[in-house]
């Protein structure tokens, strides 16, 4: 469950913003998405593969 504190005169667009960023760290929507359609170990694999190749690409990039 996630709580907030809110102080007394606070604006409430502050805290709905607290909320919201404290709601994607722990990345709810994210697994509910990858849980909606089951997904073939090889074919999780080769993203994450693929996922890797891609950033260290970037990083000789950046050097």
């Amino acid at each position: 469950m996630i709580i907030v504190q809110v102080k007394e005169g606070d604006n409430i667009e502050k805290a709905l913003k607290k909320f919201k960023r404290k709601f994607e760290k722990t990345g709810i929507v994210r697994e509910l998405r990858s849980r909606q359609a089951f997904e073939k170990p090889s074919v999780a694999n080769r993203k994450k593969m693929m996922k890797a190749v891609y950033v260290q690409q970037l990083r000789s990039v950046e050097d």
